[in-house]
């Protein structure tokens, strides 16, 4: 848990200025893990990864959905909170696009950007965090994985009551799945560093605005000892 004095405490500090922190002061709170968690895993796809670490200005002529270097420095981040969610029991949940013949109506896209025809090796997750045994894969046909898919039954019938997510892009899907989760009563923790946009000014942006309206953004250290005393607790009861 975060409390008020820590809220302002994150990557958008450099960005934002005084006056609109000022502006949005009343939306100040303390910030935490919310109850019966499950894991929110968003389009951490292999088009994401595409071209290496490099700058996403220099690999769009040649990879055009890569986010590069800030794809890159959250893989570390990103398999530490899978594994500290998979110690402490949590129910882990994937998502990304729906390529598969017949399954996708024409103009059913994620957003208006023109992109060449994509296949189902370029929305494998990446390989870094393979799903496991037990772990649900949404595949869905907008920005939102709430939209024209089973998460929402999912959840509701295992008693999840809180998302804690990561993924890609931050402006994109990470922001309409969260808003549609808040709008459908989940409180919803969104892990900084295991987070990303090809923009770091458009990334850092929309965090601003996703956890002043909508979501707890939380850092990785927090979220990591939340799910460690978890997964105490779940060791001690089979004890």
């Amino acid at each position: 848990m975060a409390t008020i004095d820590q809220f302002e405490d994150h990557c958008w500090k450099d960005l934002i200025p005084a006056q609109d922190i000022a502006l949005y002061a009343p939306y100040a709170r303390e910030t935490y893990v919310g109850p019966r968690p499950a894991l929110l895993v968003i389009d951490l796809y292999a088009l994401a990864y595409r071209g290496g670490s490099g700058s996403p200005y220099e690999l769009d002529k040649t990879h055009p959905n890569s986010c590069g270097v800030f794809a890159h420095q959250a893989i570390a981040p990103t398999k530490r909170l899978i594994a500290s969610a998979r110690a402490a029991g949590l129910q882990v949940f994937y998502c990304t696009q729906d390529v598969r013949p017949h399954n996708r109506p024409p103009g059913a896209f994620s957003t208006h950007r023109p992109l060449p025809p994509q296949t189902a090796e370029d929305y494998a997750i990446y390989p870094e965090f393979a799903p496991q045994p037990g772990d649900v894969v949404i595949y869905k046909q907008r920005a939102s994985v709430f939209q024209g898919t089973p998460f929402l039954s999912h959840l509701n019938l295992l008693g999840i009551e809180s998302l804690i997510v990561c993924g890609e892009a931050t402006s994109g899907c990470v922001r309409a799945s969260t808003v549609d989760a808040y709008s459908n009563g989940f409180h919803v923790s969104i892990v900084e560093e295991c987070t990303f946009d090809r923009s770091e000014f458009v990334h850092k942006s929309n965090l601003f605005d996703l956890h002043h309206k909508y979501v707890d953004v939380m850092k990785l250290d927090e979220v990591d000892a939340h799910l460690r005393s978890l997964a105490d607790v779940r060791s001690r009861a089979a004890e």
